[in-house]
């Protein structure tokens, strides 16, 4: 359970930026990118401009990555970390002040910020949460102590920092055994562990092709099989379509023996199962009469 302090500590070094609002008027410093001056505006802690970093004694801007500066008397504003002008800042009573320089504390005024004996919430300057910049200070003072001696030392040195407590409320001691386990952890465990992860991964991707192949095949093959049937039927119904209609012709009644011509109107004639025909009436000729 120790170890998974070791994450969201890496994480947290790249957030340690904050914003400068002022307690008296609740406005933000900011930092202009044209001319170095200094503002106060309402706190967005999505703007660049706002955010401020402790760089050892200074203090830089992360939107113009320059330091916060003395000019002149009173006057303060930004110019290039290590020129001429570049200051040093320290805390007294959670007052910010420059090194080196009895001429006051940073406070907030009409015009921006500029240097002032006045210790009034004016010159208490505070990040959105409501702690102190000057604690954002001692954190990464305390940070930047005993990281790079358990990252880059061979054993575990013993300190005697009594009670002292890291922003994430782990003993330093602790912390240092719990970076030492994440320092000399064996790797190898991890990579075997990925390694075969991707064999895995490779056999299932494998396996899922082949069936992937498999089932698009006999897909083909139906549809194939489909077609082919569909064609044979089509073509059946083609020739059917052309093949004369056979017409209806009833059975020929049996031919009718035609009366012979030589019969006289009104004579009776009877026709034989034999065929013959044969008058009824015989007429007797005159002659015999």
């Amino acid at each position: 359970m120790k170890f998974f302090w070791i994450i969201p500590f890496f994480l947290l070094q790249d957030t340690e930026a904050f914003l400068m609002k002022n307690a008296k008027v609740k406005l933000c410093l900011q930092a202009s990118p044209m001319n170095g001056n200094l503002l106060l505006e309402d706190c967005n802690p999505e703007s660049d401009f706002q955010d401020w970093s402790w760089q050892g004694d200074s203090l830089m801007n992360h939107g113009t990555q320059s330091c916060l500066s003395v000019a002149g008397a009173d006057k303060v504003q930004t110019s290039r970390c290590g020129s001429v002008s570049y200051t040093s800042w320290d805390c007294l009573n959670l007052l910010l002040f420059p090194l080196g320089s009895s001429q006051g504390y940073l406070v907030a005024n009409r015009k921006g910020v500029a240097l002032n004996n006045v210790r009034s919430l004016k010159a208490q300057w505070q990040d959105v949460a409501g702690r102190s910049v000057c604690k954002e200070k001692a954190a990464r003072a305390q940070q930047d102590r005993y990281f790079p001696a358990a990252l880059a030392s061979t054993r575990v040195y013993d300190h005697t920092a009594g009670n002292a407590t890291l922003a994430l409320g782990i003993d330093p001691e602790e912390l240092e055994e719990l970076l030492w386990f994440f320092r000399r952890e064996d790797p190898s465990t991890w990579n075997y562990s990925i390694l075969a992860l991707s064999f895995v991964a490779m056999t299932l991707g494998l396996l899922l092709l082949a069936i992937n192949i498999a089932r698009n095949r006999k897909r083909k093959i139906r549809m194939y099989r489909e077609a082919v049937q569909m064609a044979q039927q089509a073509e059946l119904e083609a020739k059917q379509a052309l093949m004369p209609v056979q017409e209806y012709s009833p059975a020929e009644p049996r031919e009718q023996e035609l009366v012979p011509q030589d019969q006289r109107t009104g004579e009776v004639v009877v026709q034989w199962k034999d065929g013959t025909v044969t008058s009824l009436y015989t007429e007797r000729s005159e002659d015999a009469i």
